[in-house]
Formats: C-alpha cells, structure tokens, sequence
C-alpha cells in the first residue's frame, strides 16, 4: 500500500492537545510539478496556434513589416496613401499621447493589417495552387512546363518550417462533383457486373434519377460544401463508423505487425518499456506540433494533418443509438492488462516523463504480480468486442457510480491501452505461413477479452518481445498510425537500443510509483452480459479465414521497371486470381486517400473496370497471343491509374452518392436509384462494411 501513501498530500487527526497536520512535501512537490507542466503546455499550445494561424508569414516578417513602414515615414514617404493618417485622427487615446507618438502607433496599426493582408492573400493564392491537379494526370517522368512553373510557385507560397497544421487553411475544400460526372462513372463500374437487360434497367434509373430528384439533393450538398470544412467527413465518420451496431473487433479495427525477422530483445519488460517511452516521444512531439506535415513523396505537395490530432488520449464511447469519441487534450497515465488482470501505470514523475529502465520497472512488476483477477474481471473488455447497444446498456447500468466508475474512467482517459500478452508468436522458417496467420489474427483479435477495441490504438507486447498494434478505426485511418508505428519501431532499434543483457539503457529513480492495480466490483448481471459478448466475439473470430505470408519473389521495384504502376498490378491480379477462383468478377472496394483536401479522408478506387476484365478474360481464353494478352494488360493499368488519380482528386464515385443518399434520409424521400447503388455495394469485395444497410438507416 505504499502507493496509496504517497498518493496522499495530507493527512489530519483530531488530539486532546488540537489537530495534527501532516503534509505530504513529495506528493506537494509532484502536486506543484504538475502545475508547472500543464502550463508550460498551455503556453506551447498558445504559441502554436499563433505559429499556425500566422503562416506563411512568421513574427519575424511582421516585424520587417513594421520596421519598412515606420522606415518610409521618415523618409516622406507615406506607403498607406493616407491611410496612417486616418487612423491617427480615429485613435480612442489620441489627447494622451504627442503628435510623434500618434504617427508611431498609426504606423504599427497599419503596418499589422498589412501584414494580416499580405498572409490572407498568400493563403488564398497556395489554396488556389494547390486546387490545380493537372500534374497528377501527366505521364510519369514527363512533366509540362505549365506544371514545372506550378510547382515553383507552391514552393515560393508554402513557406519556410512548416508545424503539423500549418496548411490546413490553406488546403482547398473538396469539391462536389456534377451528378452527370459520377452517374457516368457509376455506370461504367457496374457495366461489366451486369447482364444487358439489367444494365439497361439501371441506366433508366440513373437517367430518372438525374433528371428528377438528383438536382434538389445536390442543391444540399453544394450548400454544405460552402458552410462545412468538408462536406464528407463528418457524415462519414457518423453514419459509416460511429453508428454502426455490429462489433469493431475485426469489423473495423485493424492492426500494425512488428519486424518480421529481427527482434532487438526478448525481454517482454523492456521491450514495452522502450516502445512505450518511444510512443510518448512521438506524443510529445504531436502535442508540440514538430512533426513535419506529410508531402506526397517526391512533390512539395502538403496532406491534410487533421487526423492526427485524435491520435492519443481518445476513447469511442458506446451509445443505444450512436457512439461518440471523447478525446482529451492530455494524460498522465496508461493502463496496462495481463492475465485479466488491470493496472494503471503513471507516467511522469518530477514534471518529467519516465525514461525506458523506469516503464521497464513498472511492467516487470506487473508481469511479476502473481494476483487473481477480481470477478468479472478477466473478460470485460469483450464488451468493447461485441455488439455496440449491450456494451451501452451495460455502461450506463453499471459503471456509472462507485469503483467501477473510477476504473473504467481510467481505461478510458488513458493516452492508450497495453496488453501484456502471454503468447509467443514466432516466424518459423520451415512453417512461414502458419506462424504468420496466428501472429496476424492475434492482433487483429487476440482472445477477443485481451484488447480494448475502443481505445484509439492498444499496444500489444507478446512473451517473447514481438509485438504490435491494435487500432480503432474511427478516428483515423491506417497511414496516420502506419506513421506513428514506423517511428516507434525506428526510434526503439536505431535510437533507444538495449544494453547486451536485453535490458533497456538507464537507471531508475528510486521513488517510481508502482503500478496501482484497478478496482472493480461487476455483479452477477453484468458478468452474463460480458461473457454474452465474449460468445459473440468468439464466434466472429473463429469465422476469420487469415492467410498471410512473405512474398520474397519480386517487388515494387521490379513492377517499376516493367514501366508499370504497382498498384494497378497487384490490383488486376486480385481481379485475375478472384476470376480464377468464382469464375466471375464482382464489385471491387480499394481505399485511396482525399487528403489533398481539407479534413479529406478516403473515397473508393472500382478495381473492377471493363479494361481490367478484358485483360482476364483474354489470358483465361488461350486464344490471344503474348502480345495482344500484354497490350490488353497495358490498356487497364493505365485506366486504374487514371480513375484513381480521379478518387483522390476529388472526383470519385461513392462518397458522392453516399452523401446524396444522407441527404435523401434527411428530406425523407426515397429514391429506387441509390437504393440500388446501396444493395449493389453490399455485396461487393472490401466493401461491405462500408455500405451494409445496419450503418446507413
């Protein structure tokens, strides 16, 4: 109990001779420590958005701005054209101060709208560049000279030292496609899924619904397009992810492997200790803004930065008709499980962060607590794994009062989870892919009770010191954690390093809080709902077929010098082995990312083009030579670029009718068309937990 402690500033009891006072000076100085660092982030936080709301200018050209006006006064030369002296005759203090001191406040007056001029201007002209996608559709290696001057005046407006939001007001918005553009493409991406009688049925429905409700509906969208940062995304997150009533476990979440042949130690403790310490480096860093804003590799070209924000301290909560995310602006604590058993672990001791030997200490005396888990303990977190509405229910009835409560408040304001897992997976040499589809669906599973689905990620470490990632999906999509996970890793191998017995480099602090083991009195109701959850987490587990295995053959690279784009490659041959296997094509859902524009996130790739069928079904013919089967191949690689470049420039198919369709539930009318779209994309490949029908309605 020596935790619990320290945990206490005070302590008085009342004496015959008066009160006796005892302070606690080391949980005061903490008390005082943490004053210190929560203001020193205020004022990070208020100094960032300064830096941020500013560029592309910085303070430094506000004040050459000044200097050059006040400069050209004393020259007589007045730069305002009369202006300067207009706010000197409309001073609020003017009486008070000399005629020397009204023209020095007049001047710094003008000089700063000036300033604030020249920044909305140069906002305005990058958004304006960065609106034109003409270079996306120039042949590779080729670029026009329109394009080459494009890129020189983005570089001349983005500014010098970017922080992580500084472009977001200068990204354009996504646009609204016209109707006719996207029935057009829809058309096209079904053709070749239909037979005659039923294309030509859809294509009435189109053409009736162009003409007769499309124009009302996207008289909607083209008014949010206007108001709203960006007339997808929050529809998007709402209806698609956060009002879905079906498990995330494996619905939705998804997960991020270690190295597959180098594990720097097999300490389980260290390992943790280390990519922990490293996951909170990369926090510090996000908190500070210092991560540079991604680019499209090899072009000056700024992502939107909007989904990093969420990345830490948030939690999707469960609700009886939607969940939300709460997301806090900071944490001290994570929260650790092992064995069905919780612990929460503190983070910061004396205003500084735990170094790698100090979190190492802490999770090997987790691993080292030989304690039972309380009842209902060990399987509370299926709930995060089951269907939405029970969890919800289950909440409001029992954690809202009292030890559950304030555990519970624990996981869910924690900066992440951490499961401390028991199993060993391994990557066997002679057996490469049955290691790997159990190390796979151990994380994207587990044992259905041992993650907490709803936390923005959990960080698995397994037994022998492989580890891993868990991610919800709401909050961001994979390249946001494929970042963070790519700096862990990096700065846990080339950067933090072990000493030569596996241990992590460093000594501990003596006075390290231990873990606080958390609390929790469940009753016998709560428990049947839980282990109801864990049966139908189990039963959605064991129905995943998981295939993975290392292919050493060719790569990116070889597919380069084919003069072929990788993506459309490995794309046709889904279409090809999916043909080889049914005997058909079906619809076909690849993500591409929207991020060229504000607060963009994902919108669909149709795979499944009549080029690409062509293609498949000429080399299943035997009949085609080498060189008509290679030139067909040629066609649709060239056309799955093309209308991927036209997804992530804002001119894809179904976010378009996604939102028509939002709009038509909203104005409560019902169109045979998008009920079509809606039933078409149900049944596609990749596709149907973005449009099944228990997320739509």
């Amino acid at each position: 109990m020596a935790e619990a402690h320290q945990a206490v500033a005070f302590q008085f009891t009342v004496t015959p001779e008066g009160i006796d006072l005892q302070l606690s000076h080391n949980v005061l100085k903490e008390i005082y420590l943490s004053g210190i660092r929560a203001w020193k982030k205020k004022c990070n936080r208020i100094k960032n958005n300064f830096m941020t709301g500013v560029y592309p200018a910085s303070p430094s050209s506000w004040l050459f701005v000044v200097l050059t006006v006040v400069g050209t006064m004393y020259t007589r030369v007045d730069p305002s054209m009369g202006m300067i002296a207009k706010l000197r005759e409309h001073l609020p203090l003017r009486r008070c101060m000399s005629h020397h001191g009204q023209n020095i406040v007049s001047a710094l007056l003008f000089a700063t709208g000036l300033w604030l001029a020249l920044i909305f201007v140069m906002r305005q002209i990058l958004k304006t560049l960065l609106s034109y996608h003409g270079w996306m559709f120039e042949e590779h290696g080729k670029q026009s000279t329109t394009t080459k001057i494009w890129f020189t005046l983005v570089k001349i407006f983005s500014g010098r030292k970017p922080m992580l939001y500084s472009f977001q007001t200068s990204l354009p918005r996504l646009p609204v496609p016209a109707v006719k553009d996207t029935l057009l493409r829809f058309l096209e991406s079904v053709r070749p899924l239909k037979n005659e009688d039923d294309f030509r049925r859809t294509k009435a429905l189109a053409k009736d619904f162009e003409i007769n409700l499309a124009p009302r509906l996207q008289w909607y969208l083209v008014l949010k397009s206007w108001w709203a940062s960006n007339y997808v995304s929050d529809w998007w997150e709402e209806y698609v992810y956060l009002q879905g009533r079906e498990p995330i476990m494996v619905n939705s979440n998804y997960y991020a492997m270690d190295f597959l042949y180098v594990t720097p130690t097999t300490s389980q403790a260290a390992r943790a200790g280390n990519l922990v310490h490293a996951l909170l480096l990369y926090r510090r860093r996000l908190t500070r803004e210092e991560i540079q804003p991604i680019t499209l590799p090899g072009f000056p070209i700024p992502v939107c930065s909007a989904q990093w924000e969420r990345m830490f301290n948030t939690t999707r909560l469960p609700g009886e008709e939607t969940d939300h995310l709460q997301h806090l602006l900071d944490s001290k604590h994570i929260v650790v499980y092992h064995k069905g058993r919780y612990f929460k672990v503190w983070l910061y001791q004396g205003g500084r962060l735990l170094n790698p030997r100090e979190l190492q200490k802490q999770f090997q005396y987790i691993l080292d607590d030989s304690s039972s888990p309380q009842l209902g303990e060990k399987y509370l977190a299926a709930m995060t794994a089951g269907n939405r509405i029970p969890w919800a229910k289950a909440r409001k009835a029992y954690f809202c009062t009292g030890k559950n409560k304030n555990s519970l408040d624990s996981v869910e304001k924690a900066a992440f989870f951490v499961t401390l897992d028991d199993a060993k997976p391994e990557l066997f040499v002679n057996n490469q892919v049955k290691s790997l589809d159990e190390y796979a669906k151990s994380l994207l599973h587990g044992k259905c009770y041992d993650r907490w689905f709803d936390k923005s990620f959990t960080f698995i470490v397994f037994a022998n010191g492989k580890v891993g990632l868990n991610a919800e999906h709401s909050w961001a999509d994979a390249p946001i954690i494929g970042h963070l996970w790519e700096y862990a890793l990096a700065t846990d191998s080339f950067q933090l390093g072990y000493k030569d017995d596996g241990n992590c480099k460093g000594d501990p602090a003596p006075n390290v809080l231990q873990p606080q083991r958390m609390q929790w009195d469940i009753p016998n109701e709560c428990q049947e709902i839980i282990m109801n959850s864990l049966k139908v987490a189990q039963k959605l587990a064991d129905d995943v077929d998981f295939y993975a295995f290392p292919f050493t053959q060719f790569g990116k690279g070889m597919i380069k010098k084919c003069r072929t784009s990788p993506d459309a490659f490995i794309q046709i041959a889904l279409q090809l082995a999916n043909y080889r296997d049914k005997g058909s094509f079906c619809l076909t859902y690849e993500s591409s990312m929207t991020r060229l524009f504000r607060e963009g996130r994902t919108e669909t790739v149709r795979s499944c083009t009549a080029e690409t069928c062509n293609f498949v079904t000429a080399l299943e013919n035997k009949k085609f030579s080498k060189e008509e089967c290679l030139n067909l191949f040629r066609i649709a690689a060239k056309n799955h670029q093309h209308i991927s470049r036209l997804a992530m420039s804002g001119c894809g198919v179904d976010r378009h009718l996604f939102c028509l369709y939002v709009v038509s539930k909203y104005l409560g009318v019902n169109s045979p068309f998008l009920q079509e779209v809606k039933d078409v994309m149900s049944i596609g490949i990749f596709s149907a937990s973005m449009w099944c029908p228990s997320t739509w309605e």
